[in-house]
């Protein structure tokens, strides 16, 4: 489950709409081609979160920006018709979702002490604050009757086990009082430490009001993700307002090597009673009602002996029968669940093969695609009438809102928005073409591999390019078809781009997910990568002699066991990598999943833990090599890279430490930082280019 440490490739894949001009266009025309600046990513927007309301006039989404001046990106809620039309900025804030009736919008953004709280919008514009908590509301959800709004928020936890320090002297400026740390996972990335509270259910009147606390105890309402990560649970409201269904333990957590449970319960909103309604030792999330209320679907899967168990679909009549599977053998998980307006199917999005499509489900486990093609569609919402928002993206094009008139049949995506036309106006991006191709393993295992080369913008037939091997985070996750700006500008910058999803990836099945188990990295993800560059030099577009290598968390283990097996890379860089799992299960927030990852702990045997680690394989390396770690990450600590680096500088190997900072986990969430990100590799990269130093000899 490692597939949520980071997304693909470790840095920013943002979305990208305007299709590229082709360097043989330029080119005929007698032009030097004009091609993406590093500087343009300041400039860059991205849409997320379409919502549709009621009637199927109207679409919400969220536009996010650079604020330059602040260095952080910024999100406000626009509007347009459902062609497209009259497209406006509405709000300040993000996270939009209509009323029942459709006439108001809820909505989060920063009040006046900076805290996130909710609004409501009104049909005449006013602006009412519905919450001044003290810690930020999320998951928020209007009951079917549009009195009430749910939302999860951080309870702080009761301390009994306390001390009694002698009286102050007036004015004495003393330290504050510790955290008393109780629990295996006590802090999360991007967070800090969360051993201070539980996430449980409130309820507020739409009119506003005193928000009522509804569960409470010793453990968190949502499904985690590596036993710490929250995200946004989801809140399913009945159809009579009566009960919300959740996912979560349910109660405390006593072993947490079963970080990974969790059930669905119904919460009766008069009475604050829960009832768990699944059974077992599974791991069961994102519930969702279907609108008559008789019947209610989740995504999950069963006790299970594997690391990265694929989740289906569920469902279940609200006659106390029990759950049933809809679905089986999928490439991958099932995300976004949504039943149609008439019950009878539920949709959701899944990566398979490097793509994502929408799909549907019915009762009776019939699937069919709703969507097809190379490209990644997410699903937003669904109106009364079955028009469905969603987003997508493809190679060529950035991220865009779309609308498909009905889940009947096959859709033809017609995007609705561009915000980056601006930007991409005659600009010359690398040409994207996917690869498949077969890979062997040292044991002689063969596996089907797919992937993508990105050319050089301005590639010439004949000529062999400057090649980066971007290798993804997780190991569990995928790369996938979606514009990748990140990427292309490397193109940008001259290099040919090859990106693979070796074995260990989602999307291809749960063998092909879970066959790296226990061996990790080793002889499956390398075998796989090396035939995906192999392949780029039989094509002619990568020089053999001026091959890289990056990657950031997973992709960082990858780059640093790559370089231990072999030296056809000119130069490496890790990015925010694990280098040691035993001091890893010490430092990092996601202690348990590295535990549950080896079979035995390292004080019962420690070799297969040290095998894995590439710290105990640097004395192979000559690579010459950059590590780069986020000074506040807690998911792979700086510590990590200061190892390695310490041990390639008593070797002689060349190597560089950056600790980036105000970063979490990955180099690149403030803009400042992505543009350092890519400035210091192709700085490492281009000192370490034997075609350049040749050319500064001459």
């Amino acid at each position: 489950m490692m597939r949520q440490i980071l997304a693909a490739g470790g840095a920013l894949a943002l979305l990208a709409t305007t299709p590229a001009v082709s360097a043989h266009e330029m080119k005929a025309a007698g032009e030097a081609p004009h091609v993406l600046e590093l500087a343009d990513v300041l400039d860059w927007e991205t849409v997320s979160n379409p919502q549709i309301s009621p009637d199927g006039v109207d679409v919400l989404y969220t536009r996010t920006r650079v604020d330059t001046l602040k260095d952080r990106r910024v999100s406000t809620t626009w509007i347009m018709k459902a062609d497209g039309s009259d497209k406006r900025q509405l709000l300040e804030g993000s996270g939009a979702q209509w009323s029942p009736d459709g006439k108001r919008i809820l909505f989060s953004k920063a009040d006046a002490d900076g805290r996130t709280q909710l609004f409501l919008h009104s049909p005449d514009g006013l602006i009412t604050q519905l919450t001044h908590m003290e810690h930020a509301p999320r998951s928020m959800a209007f009951s079917p009757d549009g009195k009430t709004i749910a939302f999860v928020a951080r309870v702080p936890k009761k301390n009994d086990w306390t001390i009694e320090l002698p009286p102050r002297p007036k004015g004495a400026e003393w330290s504050e009082d510790p955290v008393i740390i109780d629990t295996l996972h006590y802090r999360q990335d991007r967070v800090g430490i969360t051993n201070d509270g539980f996430d449980h259910i409130f309820t507020v009147p739409a009119t506003g009001g005193t928000p009522k606390q509804l569960t409470d105890g010793d453990w968190n309402v949502g499904a985690r993700a590596l036993a710490v990560i929250a995200g946004a649970p989801k809140l399913a409201w009945s159809a009579d307002s009566r009960f919300i269904a959740f996912d979560g333990p349910g109660e405390p957590v006593a072993d947490e090597s079963q970080w990974w449970r969790s059930d669905i319960h119904l919460l009766n909103v008069e009475t604050r009673e829960t009832k768990r309604l699944t059974s077992g030792r599974g791991s069961w999330r994102d519930p969702v009602f279907a609108r008559d209320g008789e019947a209610l679907a989740f995504i999950g899967y069963e006790d299970h002996d594997k690391l990265t168990p694929l989740a289906d679909v569920w469902l279940m009549a609200m006659d106390d029968a029990e759950p049933r599977a809809l679905t089986s053998g999928l490439d991958d998980s099932p995300q976004g669940l949504r039943f149609t307006p008439d019950g009878r199917e539920l949709l959701f999005t899944m990566a398979s093969r490097g793509h994502h499509n929408l799909h549907a489900v019915n009762r009776a486990g019939r699937l069919r695609d709703i969507t097809t093609g190379r490209h990644v569609v997410r699903l937003g919402s669904v109106s009364d009438a079955g028009r469905i928002a969603i987003t997508m993206s493809d190679p060529d094009s950035p991220g865009a809102v779309a609308v498909l008139p009905s889940p009947r049949g096959r859709a033809r995506i017609a995007p609705l928005t561009a915000v980056n036309d601006d930007v991409l106006d005659g600009v010359t991006l690398g040409r994207v073409e996917e690869i498949a191709f077969e890979a062997t393993a040292a044991n002689g295992e063969r596996a089907d591999v797919q992937g993508w080369i990105i050319y050089p913008a301005g590639y010439q037939q004949g000529e062999s390019y400057p090649t980066v091997l971007s290798i993804h985070g997780g190991p569990q996750a995928m790369y996938t078809s979606a514009f990748n700006l990140y990427l292309q500008q490397f193109a940008a910058a001259g290099y040919a781009v090859v990106y693979v999803n070796p074995r260990g990836s989602t999307g291809f099945g749960e063998e092909f997910t879970n066959v790296i188990n226990a061996e990790y990295p080793g002889q499956f993800d390398y075998a796989d990568l090396m035939a995906g560059v192999d392949l780029a030099i039989e094509k002619g577009v990568a020089d053999p002699d001026r091959l890289f290598v990056t990657g950031c968390s997973g992709g960082g283990v990858l780059t640093t066991h790559v370089i231990a097996q072999t030296n056809r890379f000119k130069a490496a860089a890790a990015l925010c990598p694990v280098t040691n799992w035993i001091s890893m299960t010490g430092g990092s927030d996601v202690s348990a999943w590295v535990y549950s990852y080896f079979d035995t702990p390292f004080w019962k045997d420690p070799s297969r833990w040290l095998e894995n680690s590439t710290l105990m394989h640097v004395g192979k390396v000559e690579t010459p090599t950059l590590l780069m770690t986020g000074t506040q990450d807690i998911r792979t600590p700086l510590n990590e890279a200061e190892q390695y680096y310490t041990a390639l500088t008593m070797r002689g190997v060349p190597t560089k430490l950056i600790p980036m900072p105000n970063e979490w986990h990955g180099t690149s969430s403030r803009p400042s930082n992505y543009l350092r990100t890519h400035l210091y590799l192709r700085k490492w990269f281009e000192e370490h280019d034997p075609a350049l130093a040749e050319a500064e000899d001459d």
